[in-house]
């Protein structure tokens, strides 16, 4: 979900780990030449769908890096496949529609939040989106109120009880 943490905890593992850090958004910015949000409102959320599918399946095929996704990845089944291959260790940071709506309270960058009453936005993607997230995730991990360091501490864990080394 938007303002999970996403992004500053996956800088803060590839850090800790010594992997590449992704942000597809980031990617996604760079590919378009400019925001996200300008993007969505000049050409709509399917085509910005269509870039965000191609910029994952690029970057989830990609060993020793750690890949921040947007809220809406998920939407797409093509990226739930990219997400899922072989040798991807997919983290649900799970927070609740009240925590997010907290976080983001003076968030003016993200389009699907914008107008109305954004702890109903949260409310009604987090029923659509919960289940996707839960149907790609091999971990959930609940973001709440964690530290980031308390957070990385728990991801590194997930990643050694899979029997991954983080060195290799």
């Amino acid at each position: 979900m938007p303002g999970c943490g996403k992004s500053t905890a996956g800088r803060h593992l590839a850090r800790h780990l010594g992997w590449r850090f992704a942000d597809s958004d980031t990617e996604i910015e760079n590919e378009i030449g400019g925001s996200i949000r300008a993007y969505f409102e000049q050409h709509g959320e399917d085509s910005f769908r269509a870039i965000e599918q191609r910029v994952l399946s690029r970057l989830s095929g990609e060993d020793h890096m750690v890949l921040a996704t947007g809220g809406g990845a998920v939407l797409r089944e093509a990226n739930r496949v990219s997400l899922s291959r072989p040798g991807n260790q997919v983290v649900y940071l799970r927070a609740s529609p009240e925590d997010l709506a907290r976080r983001l309270r003076r968030d003016t960058q993200r389009p699907l939040l914008q107008g109305g009453d954004p702890l109903r936005k949260l409310k009604d993607l987090y029923r659509v989106r919960d289940p996707l997230y839960r149907e790609v995730a091999g971990y959930i991990i609940d973001t709440g109120r964690t530290s980031v360091p308390t957070l990385v501490n728990l991801l590194t864990m997930q990643l050694e009880l899979a029997g991954l080394d983080p060195a290799a």
